[in-house]
């Protein structure tokens, strides 16, 4: 059941919205529809660029998987794996970035594929995400894109990698595990200096956040413009932290209903 603390996006003023500097969000099932960018979401962000609102996508996607997001769509950039790594569009072309140096991510990556390995013999049906060939700085088990894992399995998942001493969440379609210290928000916070030349810490009240499951807490508890999609009501039973507001559409379509109201916000 949705918290009685968490208002319809709908409910939110007009006012408050002409503050917002620029746009957070997770991508799978949040700007995506059954595994796919809709063309009303293309618009929405083609829209809201125009108007100066700049749309950072962050996500637990794998660096590769992300790279023709990022070429493609009209996004500022795009922070992949979880805040590991940036890519973003300039006059030289694509340009990718990484948080922590190469010889920290070689050394972690042999840690990173014995970890993949006692998973998959560990856990009962647990494979590796179909987009692990893209990924540079973390590991993803499927738990719903492709396979189905029940709870008890997506939780041993998560319990194995936490013991190896990983970070680890359960997005809407896979479990993240990587080891160092960053996370959605300090790859936003990274990228937003990197690229607008602003301080992410000093002006949360100015940013909206939009997401759709349970590694989006962080998120939803460091922006009080937080807003879930009406599928982030799927993970009720497991969610600690709720954003702020909810739409009443799902996915790509609820998405659209929070641009469409910043825009109308703006045109006032």
């Amino acid at each position: 059941m949705i918290p009685p603390s968490v208002l319809p996006w709908a409910h939110c003023e007009p006012r408050r919205l002409r503050g917002v500097q620029g746009v957070l969000t997770d991508i799978d099932d949040t700007l995506t529809t059954e595994g796919a960018i809709p063309l009303g979401v293309v618009a929405a962000l083609a829209a809201l660029r125009a108007a100066s609102l700049p749309v950072i996508a962050v996500t637990g996607r794998p660096m590769g998987w992300s790279r023709p997001i990022a070429e493609e769509m009209p996004l500022a950039a795009v922070v992949a794996e979880n805040g590991a790594v940036g890519l973003f569009r300039d006059a030289a072309g694509l340009q990718v970035e990484y948080v922590d140096p190469e010889s920290t991510r070689s050394a972690n990556a042999v840690r990173l594929r014995a970890v993949a390995a006692r998973i998959v013999a560990e856990v009962p049906g647990a494979t590796l995400a179909r987009d692990s060939a893209g990924r540079v700085t973390d590991i993803a088990v499927d738990h719903a894109e492709f396979m189905r894992l029940d709870p008890a399995r997506i939780a041993q998942v998560a319990a194995i990698m936490r013991s190896e001493g990983m970070n680890a969440t359960v997005s809407s379609i896979h479990i993240n595990g990587w080891y160092g210290t960053h996370t959605k928000l300090s790859g936003a916070t990274w990228i937003v200096r990197r690229l607008l030349g602003k301080d992410l810490d000093a002006e949360r009240d100015l940013w909206l956040y939009v997401g759709d499951s349970t590694n989006d807490e962080l998120m939803f508890a460091s922006f009080a413009f937080s807003v879930g999609v009406a599928n982030l009501a799927d993970f009720a039973d497991r969610l600690q932290q709720w954003p702020a507001y909810i739409t009443q559409h799902d996915r790509g379509r609820g998405f659209v209903e929070v641009a469409e109201a910043l825009l109308a916000a703006r045109a006032v």
